[in-house]
């Protein structure tokens, strides 16, 4: 209780102070510098007052007579006239901008940044009843988000529609234009004519190069078609590359496994700005257009991101905070889905499988928003010029039958192990890149591989058409109108009810049994390659069309094998006679690529959703959850990994992965550092760097900055007891201490910085300096015993960049994110080392 009537006077009380300095100085012990002890900083007043102690105050036994008087008699003094904040840098207006935010390439603080945005709401909502403006405020705080999301979801959509013009257009420009009007696809140039047949794609408006050339020599129009479709497909790969190296070296590939990341809390400056933004969206249309082995569906998921974060700068409430800013780029992941495939709700469920990390109920339902926003501004700019907001629509409702689950479950066991298979062959390949010469020249194998695709597709119209084209040719089914060798049946053409039967095939369904059997293997193979070049390049269409490939050559040798045995009891129920058998090739041809896709990604119910979203067959969805599932467990008995988490681990991210499970029976005491008598240990540790909460130098804490590399800083009573008060990041105090050297008139180098929550006016020395609006109060702690298992999960579920381990309240060493991994990796027999950031 304070004497609030106590008329002594300021310069009396400090009088005071000098008069019983000796004895209290006695009673400390000799563990303080001698200007601490000067002026009484650190002095038993100063403990009692600040609420701060150190260990010697803390016995109570050895405390004489005086000291128990000086204690009585200093309760009586005024805090505000024995202490003074004036000239010190510890209100929030006084903190130097900058300050909670992080470093390039670091790691979030999860806990901190939610925290930020719960005090800033709760002084909006303090606020509300002060006026109308104010009000208002609360109210645009309210709706923010929501707006926020809307213009994500109209931007993505809106840059979707012209990619999807733009890689049309750019993929036949390979072989022949439009002479009436240039700037029209073949499908739009054959709607314009008047043709009222359309001989193997070509109509009297659309011109093929050779013809331009005036060259009707059968050979030689095939040599000219040939050639220009190589040099149409190396000059668009060669200036997608060259976007990429010069404008954003960030733009190539497909971008999910480090949007995963960076929805796990790790900062990538750069990897969402406006130049990654403008390279991808114009670097996958050259890219898709080249004729590589690769699609544009992954990296709209990149460029969906991008225009989150673009977006998110315009309201301050996610702009200033990572954690907020998370959920608006889990929305705009859910929209490039969306955009994608057609497929809102599919993208909302990918948002949530596959790449956020943090996905609360409110962020669903405003994911949800901005996928539905994107896909209804995508089906108003109708790139594709039909009624369908999707390519792969089918038109077909023929029922399955229980039979058919066999084959089913063999392409979904295909499917997982070509999976398997394709991630463990493709990161070799992405790792020799990273590691021989020829990472050195990207432009060069980008070329390359282009010659070699173009080389080898040309001859081949499954391999030489768009892969969207390819896949959506498997998926149909063959009618009346279709003359192509797929469709090349031996039917009875005077009855309409053979064209929704199966038949006998014909020869040229044996023609095209081989190419596509050369395709599977040709794209299987290439896509290998291709992934992980310096374009942008995902891999949803390559691995959905190498399924859908392999689904529609199993679908036709069902059908021919149920054809030939109609009269077989097993066939019972799929035939009425040999002409009037139910199979359909194309719901093969949706299972293969559900389950190919599934192998490679690890994907489940969002793949599901978004196949029936894409292709319109609800009523086909138990098969393609079959498929599915056993992709899935084939792929998991043959590697746990999919192709994303493979590509996070190659680059060293700091993922922690929700999916696995820790099952070791370590403790905190084998990973924290420093860890003398650790087994695990692989080098000697530095000592602990600390600094204490009342008798550091600003001089030393620069010295502490200069010399060590560490991300933050533990803040102790002393250096003696190790007693924890809280935890100060580096970036937060290189910022503060900066800043006090330009704007505070007497700070020097032999300033004392204090984390307390008072410091005393100082009549003689220089300013010190109080930062205790930087420090962290509540770092997270665990003991040195607890298990492995349960910081693990702190991690995972807390988000936390680091925890401080005691032991009997005092301080023995700290576990960062980095730290978890490498233990992880060094349980797993992986090398540690491969974790390369924090």
């Amino acid at each position: 209780m304070y004497f609030m009537d106590d008329d002594r006077s300021i310069a009396e009380t400090e009088l005071l102070l000098m008069d019983y300095r000796p004895m209290a100085t006695a009673n400390r012990g000799s563990s303080q510098t001698n200007y601490n002890t000067e002026t009484f900083t650190n002095g038993l007043a100063a403990s009692q007052f600040s609420g701060s102690s150190t260990d010697e105050d803390m016995i109570d036994a050895g405390e004489t007579d005086t000291a128990v008087n000086i204690r009585t008699h200093f309760q009586d003094v005024d805090r505000e006239k024995l202490y003074s904040s004036s000239n010190l840098v510890d209100t929030l207006e006084d903190l130097p901008p900058g300050i909670g935010q992080y470093d390039d390439f670091h790691t979030i603080d999860w806990l901190r940044d939610i925290a930020r945005d719960t005090l800033r709401h709760r002084q909006i909502v303090k606020k509300k009843h002060a006026g109308f403006v104010e009000w208002l405020k609360g109210a645009h705080d309210a709706w923010s988000g929501w707006m926020c999301v809307l213009l994500v979801g109209v931007a993505t959509g809106t840059v979707a529609g012209f990619v999807d013009i733009g890689t049309s257009w750019m993929s036949d420009l390979k072989e022949g234009i439009c002479r009436q009007a240039f700037w029209l696809n073949r499908e739009q140039c054959c709607w314009s004519a008047n043709d009222t047949t359309l001989d193997e794609n070509r109509c009297s408006q659309w011109f093929m190069w050779s013809d331009l050339m005036g060259v009707e020599n059968e050979a030689g129009a095939y040599i000219i078609r040939y050639i220009t479709y190589m040099m149409f497909a190396l000059l668009f790969a060669f200036l997608a590359a060259i976007f990429v190296r010069v404008f954003a070296p960030y733009a190539c590939s497909s971008g999910i496994p480090e949007i995963k990341t960076i929805l796990s809390g790790f900062i990538i400056r750069g990897y969402l700005g406006k130049w990654t933004f403008l390279t991808k969206s114009v670097g996958v249309i050259l890219s898709v257009a080249s004729g590589l082995s690769l699609g544009k569906e992954g990296p709209f998921v990149h460029i969906g991101c991008c225009c989150g974060n673009i977006i998110s700068h315009l309201f301050p409430k996610y702009g200033n905070n990572e954690a907020k800013k998370r959920e608006i780029l889990s929305a705009a992941a859910a929209a490039g889905v969306s955009v994608a495939f057609g497929a809102p709700i599919g993208g909302v469920l990918f948002s949530l499988e596959e790449v956020s990390y943090y996905f609360p109920p409110k962020t669903m339902w405003r994911s949800f928003f901005c996928a539905l926003a994107a896909a209804f501004v995508l089906r108003a700019i109708n790139p594709f010029g039909n009624d369908h907001l999707v390519m792969f629509y089918i038109d077909y409702n023929e029922p399955w039958y229980i039979q058919e689950l066999v084959p089913f479950i063999l392409i979904g066991a295909l499917g997982g192990i070509y999976g398997s298979l394709f991630i463990r062959f493709n990161i070799k390949w992405c790792r020799y890149r990273k590691t021989s010469v020829l990472g050195k020249y990207p432009i060069v194998e980008v070329l390359a591989v282009t010659f070699i695709t173009a080389l080898l597709s040309f001859p081949n119209p499954y391999t030489r058409m768009n892969s969207s084209e390819l896949i959506r040719e498997l998926m149909s089914r063959c009618g009346p109108e279709d003359n192509s060798d797929l469709c090349d049946y031996k039917r009875n053409f005077t009855s309409l009810e053979t064209y929704m039967s199966s038949t006998t095939a014909g020869d040229g369904v044996i023609r095209s049994l081989w190419m596509l059997a050369l395709a599977f293997i040709f794209k299987g193979i290439i896509t290998i390659f291709t992934i992980g070049t310096k374009v942008p390049a995902g891999l949803f269409i390559p691995s959905l069309a190498i399924g859908a490939t392999l689904g529609r050559i199993v679908g036709i040798g069902v059908e021919q094998l149920v054809v030939a045995n109609h009269d077989n009891p097993f066939f019972y129920n799929m035939c009425r006679s040999q002409q009037q058998c139910t199979i359909t090739p194309g719901l093969y041809a949706i299972v293969g690529a559900a389950a190919f896709l599934g192998g490679v990604t690890r994907m489940t119910v969002s793949l599901v959703v978004v196949m029936f979203e894409v292709t319109g067959g609800l009523q086909y969805i138990v098969p393609l959850m079959a498929a599915v599932m056993t992709s899935k467990w084939v792929g998991d008995a043959l590697g746990k990994e999919g192709i994303y988490e493979a590509h996070i681990q190659l680059n060293g991210y700091p993922y922690l992965n929700s999916k696995d499970e820790f099952t070791h029976t370590t403790i905190a005491a084998d990973v924290m550092r420093p860890r003398d008598n650790s087994p695990f240990l692989r080098r000697n540790d530095p000592p602990l760097c600390v600094i204490t909460q009342e008798s550091t130098t600003l001089e030393e804490i620069e010295h502490i900055l200069h010399d060590t590399e560490h991300n933050g800083f533990p803040v102790v009573v002393s250096r003696e007891s190790q007693y924890l008060v809280g935890f100060v990041l580096r970036r937060d105090l290189l910022l503060a201490t900066a800043n006090a050297r330009k704007t505070i008139e007497g700070v020097v180098g032999e300033s004392i910085v204090y984390f307390t929550d008072q410091v005393p006016r100082r009549v003689n020395g220089p300013v010190p300096l109080k930062l205790r609006k930087i420090m962290d109060m509540a770092p997270v702690t665990i003991t040195d015993q607890t298990p492995m298992e349960t910081v693990v999960e702190m991690f995972r579920k807390l988000g936390l960049r680091q925890t401080v381990v005691t032991h009997n309240g005092r301080l023995l060493g700290i576990i960062t994110k980095k730290d978890v991994l490498r233990h992880i990796a060094q349980l797993q027999n992986q090398d540690p080392d491969s974790i390369l950031f924090n």
